[in-house]
């Protein structure tokens, strides 16, 4: 049995000083994802932003909203207040899958001061997508919930809140359960102190493991009424062990010791070792101080950032094998800021697109996109609706990604759906690089990123409704009250525009159901009172009252990639496979609707040599794209040492991309062998035999970074995986980070697979 960490978003909004003690509000609202700002009149970052010059100009379709839409969306409208409340945390999160029940905790930043004195949280619940709440703090006994913690909600309609105590005097901590979406909550106490939020298994909610603070493992079967600790923390000090277990707690087996920190991303477990800077043989590694980072993966393949020496904000990314082993440069110079945030961005709406910005030697930033997986990169296409000044020497767009929002330069990253085929929204610049001295505006591209053009002027907060038949935006006003929602229903090429509150407030947050499938959004953020502390205001807008027909003869069928494919029979041929796909005609007004599901049609391409890659020591010829033996391995033999194991590859030099699914075509003159034995045993003369072990060996990989001084070096290992384990995939929705994956300072934590 195989655990999976998740985690699951809600919203939080921090204000300063906002300690009014004043009777709860009714109802508040949004939410999406678990993140965190912090609202306020002049964020960090305004000044000096009436001084960005405009880009390029665009037109921009506006088409006025008529005067029975204008109703419409009148009544239904909602708006709700919390007057009054003493909270200066507000958490949002949506519990199950289209139940329209979202839950806000509003609580102190520091609660513990006031625990004595009475104080509490907040919980408010709604029922119909945040269009009216209720104030149920009564159901948790108006106990203050640690805000670090959140609103823990697990597979199905199961919540966790952690009541926050102090750990002298109280044997156990406290938390709040509920198995019906927060309709109940029942009280448990706990015979440990929590050090971070329970764990849910990832398809059984019963089952939960917590870390105490004590660093043992405990374990419920039954959603927390019982526990039983399956690991004592206090046995082991010193060394930190990487262990699993497959028997839910009854052995434990080692992976690995002297671990640094873990992680995992799609079949790919990885994690890193800390080893004494000299290596064995008296000599320092040579690579010794480099930086490095695990991108994004599934599970056929990893990216890897692997840093320059020095400070240098740059370096090489890497694609893997499907086993995780051999890695093959992909992107040189590629953008990795001081921060340690990448650029580095996987377009879910179309298979095989990855979007990043490289540092040019001329010391300007611009963007690259594959098309791919890392195949190949090149620049993006000029906006349709775009053009540049004639001074200009190349016309490019290019995007903002982590490194401009970290510098509060956008709002918000490049968005992309599975279920909105084909779409993404970003911001960014047109000309020679990115810019941040130009106002960011919003661009939209229809197919994957092939085709862009400029849709809003300035930066904006945007979501993806209706499986992409609905995209809402509000524009950043900086230093200005909002009070106006813009919406598409042609993919971005008209906008409407709807005042949906008289009385205008500061902008803290756009939310709407996690997964696109929502036709609601909610609008949220404060107005200051005459006391100086904020009234939250979430104020609700239902599109499907706007948009009532159904789409049924509105689709039409589009085939991906279509601008690949030198050859006609090639045309749309990315990682050996073409897609048709089912989607919606831009022109038709209607509604997806909640039963929509993606479909697709999937052929076969002809194999050619762009589908493999060169295997361990050869090189793609620049003039015949034919793989070749490196000089410098012409003599020697291929060997690689893995678990003691010894692996002689024996290839013709090729080796098929990852998720690639070509058939036929070309085919290299000797498939590829692999002779394993124990590590420095010599080879026996004569032909080496195919390993029949060589697949199921290589079959869940794990990278395993060592560290010196903190900062890791990295080799290649294997982990096997039991037959009956059930498998390890990332939880895109869970807003798990791409970046930052190595260097993390918290080594005792608890991840469940």
């Amino acid at each position: 049995m195989w655990w999976r960490f998740v985690l699951l978003g809600g919203l939080c909004v921090h204000v300063l000083g906002a300690e009014s003690r004043g009777k709860p509000g009714s109802e508040q609202d949004p939410g999406r994802g678990q993140g965190r700002t912090r609202p306020r009149r002049d964020p960090g970052g305004a000044a000096g932003a009436s001084q960005l010059s405009h880009g390029p100009p665009f037109a921009s379709c506006r088409l006025p909203l008529t005067p029975a839409e204008h109703k419409v969306l009148d009544d239904n409208t909602h708006e709700t207040g919390f007057n009054g409340d003493d909270g200066s945390y507000v958490i949002l999160t949506w519990v199950g899958d289209g139940t329209g029940v979202i839950l806000v905790l509003s609580t102190f930043s520091a609660p513990i001061d006031s625990f004595l004195d009475g104080g509490s949280s907040r919980l408010y619940r709604s029922t119909d997508y945040g269009k009216s709440f209720h104030d149920i703090s009564q159901r948790i006994n108006h106990t203050f919930i640690k805000e670090e913690f959140g609103v823990s909600v697990g597979p199905g309609s199961s919540v966790i809140l952690t009541a926050d105590i102090p750990v002298v005097d109280n044997p156990g901590g406290i938390i709040f359960t509920s198995v019906d979406a927060g309709a109940t909550f029942k009280f448990i106490q706990l015979p440990f102190h929590l050090a971070q939020p329970i764990t849910y298994h990832f398809l059984n909610p019963d089952y939960l493991v917590a870390l105490s603070i004590d660093g043992s493992l405990w374990l419920s079967l039954d959603f927390g009424a019982r526990w039983t600790k399956v690991y004592d923390g206090e046995d082991e000090r010193g060394d930190l062990l990487l262990k699993k277990t497959s028997d839910l707690g009854k052995t434990f087996a080692t992976i690995h010791e002297d671990i640094y920190s873990f992680g995992y991303i799609g079949a790919f477990l990885f994690f890193s070792v800390m080893e004494d800077p000299v290596s064995r043989t008296g000599t320092k590694p040579p690579l010794q101080n480099s930086f490095y980072s695990i991108l994004d993966g599934d599970e056929d393949m990893l990216f890897m950032h692997v840093d320059n020496p020095g400070d240098t904000y740059f370096g090489t990314m890497y694609t893997s094998d499907d086993r995780g082993i051999l890695f093959s440069k992909s992107l040189e110079r590629h953008l990795f800021d001081g921060q340690r945030k990448s650029d580095f961005t996987n377009i879910t709406s179309l298979r095989g697109v990855y979007l990043t910005n490289k540092l040019d030697l001329d010391g300007r930033i611009r963007s690259v996109i594959s098309f791919n997986r890392g195949g190949t990169w090149r620049q993006l296409n000029k906006p349709e609706n775009v053009n540049c000044e004639d001074q200009v020497k190349k016309c490019n767009l290019h995007i903002h990604g982590e490194h401009s929002r970290n510098n509060r330069l956008v709002p918000m990253l490049a968005l992309s759906e599975p279920t909105a085929v084909g779409l993404v929204i970003a911001h960014g610049t047109v000309g020679d690089s990115l810019s941040s001295s130009q106002h960011p505006d919003v661009f939209v591209s229809s197919d994957g990123g092939y085709n862009w053009r400029g849709t809003l002027r300035g930066p904006h907060h945007y979501s993806i409704l209706d499986s992409g038949g609905l995209i809402v935006a509000v524009e950043v006003q900086r230093d200005r009250q909002v009070k106006t929602i813009k919406f598409s229903t042609d993919e971005g090429q008209c906008w409407k525009s709807y005042n949906f509150t008289e009385q205008p407030f500061f902008f803290a947050g756009l939310a709407s159901e996690p997964g696109t499938k929502a036709m609601n959004v909610s609008v949220w953020g404060f107005r200051p009172e005459d006391d100086g502390q904020p009234m939250w205001v979430a104020v609700t807008i239902d599109f499907q009252s706007l948009i009532t027909r159904e789409c049924k003869p509105d689709y039409e069928e589009w085939l991906a990639h279509a601008a690949q494919g030198a050859e006609p029979d090639r045309t749309g041929c990315v990682l050996g496979m073409k897609e048709t796909y089912r989607r919606l005609k831009k022109q038709s007004v209607c509604r997806n609707g909640r039963g929509f599901e993606v479909s697709k049609k999937q052929s076969s391409c002809l194999c050619t040599r762009e589908d493999y890659l060169c295997d361990y020591g050869y090189y793609r010829h620049v003039n015949t794209s034919e793989c070749v033996r490196q000089p410098s391995a012409a003599n020697k033999t291929l060997e690689i040492c893995l678990n003691g194991e010894e692996d002689e590859l024996l290839t013709a030099g090729y080796r098929k991309v990852p998720s690639n699914r070509c058939e036929g075509g070309f085919t290299p003159q000797q498939a590829m062998q692999t002779v394993i034995r124990p590590c420095g045993v010599k080879p026996s003369p004569g032909p080496p035999e195919k390993s029949t072990s060589s697949v199921t060996h290589f079959d869940t990989p794990v990278i395993s970074f060592i560290f010196f001084n903190r900062c890791p070096e990295y080799r290649f290992s294997n982990l096997r995986i039991q037959e009956d384990n059930n498998g390890v995939t990332l939880d895109h929705e869970s807003g798990t980070s791409s970046n930052g994956t190595a260097c993390h300072q918290d080594s005792d934590d608890v991840r469940y697979i």
